[in-house]
């Protein structure tokens, strides 16, 4: 697979970027949490870790079955660059996105997707599909999946947790 980052000429992300964009990940999840929605948070930032957006999951809030934090962050940093084109930034989503997220992420041409916990029943990074991994795609975006996977998951987890004993 080729490696947009690379091939744009773009410099590797400093060290502890990563961890550091996921932490504000975290940050978006714990307020989705606390507005009763599936705890998943999204950042996007630049190669330098300036933050463009943020967002979280708005599904419930807004009814709207496409307000995920992935696509609530990219939004919003389209609308802040007054451009639905995305390229050299990344994205840092606390779950593994689905098939509708990856398609908005290439479409958006980011150079790098970063994801936390895998998703095993819906995720489109590798774990139920691999989107990215097609090569007939015109775009193909580097997908670095597993930082802080564990804090991610567990937030999750602790959700679900929740909202099962409420149920019984």
């Amino acid at each position: 697979m080729v490696d947009p980052v690379a091939e744009a000429g773009l410099p590797a992300a400093p060290a502890g970027l990563d961890e550091r964009m996921m932490a504000l990940a975290l940050e978006q999840a714990g307020l989705a949490a606390a507005a009763g929605e599936v705890p998943v948070g999204a950042v996007v930032a630049d190669a330098d870790g300036a933050v463009l957006s943020v967002g979280y999951n708005r599904t419930i809030t807004d009814s709207d079955p496409t307000a995920h934090a992935e696509i609530v962050a990219l939004r919003a940093a389209a609308t802040r660059l007054d451009n639905y084109r995305l390229p050299g930034l990344s994205l840092y989503v606390t779950l593994e996105p689905c098939v509708m997220c990856v398609g908005a992420m290439l479409h958006a041409r980011l150079a790098r997707v970063v994801f936390g916990a895998a998703d095993p029943k819906t995720g489109a990074c590798g774990s139920v599909l691999d989107i990215g991994a097609v090569d007939k795609i015109n775009h193909h975006t580097t997908v670095c999946g597993g930082v802080m996977a564990e804090s991610c998951g567990d937030i999750l987890r602790g959700f679900f947790r929740e909202r099962r004993r409420k149920e019984t």
